[in-house]
């Protein structure tokens, strides 16, 4: 492996799908659902911190029901790819990353091939986490291209969010604080995320060539980094925090999971804003500058995805302090518009970015998606590619 010529891999082009119409801060309890029949307390501070201004939902507004599940938000965004012109009976390699699956099991990735009508056999890849999810199926992709096993490949990623954040998930719970004489509201490491987070996807093709006109980046490196040896859980679902002690949700009984909401999603808000920025910001990204030989002036675009406006200022200092700052002026996001979406994030704002962009040969653009899992961060830098 020492001595094998590695590819130049470029990323050709990126779709994205949000579901529904977009969702206002007004009507998005509604659209949700109020969590035990009363109004939550903290909505309206946590829409005020986090900047989200529209979001959309894979919920009927009406009916209250689904109207796409994960892995056909997913399934949307990679059609539109084929829409585009590439040729699905080309792809070899089929790569899918998620924050929540819709199943434990099979993977999302062969249930993403299976929603494909008429695409042929492809090596397909699931890839699970939270918003690094999407970057690591990226990363497989990309390598299988690169080492030449494949000649392109397709990557995925999706997130259902409001599957486990509608009012009616938390109905047990909120029975059990009824019967405990206690408020009928749901702990705020639940209700927090409730108005973070959304649905939507993206999809990308990468091929050892670029396009025969127009933009495409070739990708440079994708770097992926975990803190996990020094940091604790502080985003999860399908678990719970008993006397400081991370048990899954297969140690508790059926009724312990309904009465807990073991598997909605949680976060312990205090460890992620004390750590986030140190360890998805300053220490990953000194690596890289250590390991590629990068400096902050080379960037022409950052694109960042962050859960909220809260941290923009915050990730900016953070670059800063660690020898790299990236003036505000070459930032893109669209989360006030289109949402977090996880996982997906960095797939709708690169698909928007790529459109309404005119980028240059030769500029460089900084991908960056932090997750709060258990402190993982990464950076992807693309080249622009113009013939």
């Amino acid at each position: 492996m020492e001595n094998q010529q590695l590819l130049d891999v470029y990323l050709n082009r990126v779709s994205a799908f949000l579901p529904n119409a977009p969702v206002s801060n007004d009507e998005m309890e509604a659209v949700l659902g109020m969590a035990g029949d009363v109004p939550s307390r903290v909505r309206k501070m946590i829409l005020r911190s986090n900047g989200i201004e529209s979001r959309y939902y894979a919920i009927d507004p009406v009916t209250g029901r689904a109207t796409h599940s994960g892995t056909e938000l997913a399934a949307e965004a990679v059609k539109r790819l084929f829409e585009q012109g590439v040729d699905k009976h080309e792809i070899g390699c089929l790569t899918c990353g998620t924050s929540y699956p819709d199943q434990i099991m099979p993977g999302q990735g062969v249930m993403l091939h299976g929603l494909l009508e008429g695409a042929p056999a492809y090596e397909v890849v699931t890839t699970a986490g939270v918003c690094a999810a999407g970057m690591a199926a990226m990363k497989y992709a990309y390598n299988s291209v690169r080492t030449g096993e494949h000649q392109h490949a397709v990557v995925a990623a999706s997130e259902a969010a409001s599957a486990i954040m509608r009012g009616d998930v938390f109905k047990s719970e909120v029975a059990q604080k009824a019967l405990e004489q206690a408020r009928p509201e749901i702990g705020f490491e639940k209700d927090f995320l409730r108005w973070m987070l959304s649905d939507g996807a993206g999809a990308a093709y990468l091929s050892n060539r670029p396009n025969p006109q127009g933009l495409s980046f070739k990708i440079r490196f994708i770097e992926l980094v975990s803190y996990a040896h020094e940091m604790p859980v502080c985003m999860y679902a399908g678990a719970e925090l008993v006397e400081s002690e991370f048990r899954g949700f297969k140690t508790f009984d059926a009724a312990y999971r309904e009465a807990h909401s073991v598997m909605a999603v949680k976060q312990d808000v205090k460890l992620l804003n004390d750590n986030i920025v140190h360890y998805t910001v300053e220490k990953p990204i000194v690596r890289i500058m250590e390991k590629y030989g990068l400096a902050a002036d080379e960037i022409d675009w950052f694109l960042p995805h962050y859960s909220s406006c809260f941290f923009r200022d915050k990730v900016a200092a953070g670059l800063e302090k660690a020898g790299f700052p990236i003036a505000l002026e070459k930032w893109f996001t669209n989360l006030p518009r289109k949402g977090n979406t996880g996982s997906a994030s960095i797939y709708i704002i690169l698909e928007e970015f790529m459109r309404t962009f005119d980028v240059s040969h030769g500029q460089k653009v900084l991908c960056f998606v932090p997750e709060s899992g258990r402190f993982s961060s990464c950076f992807m830098l693309l080249e622009a590619v113009k013939t």
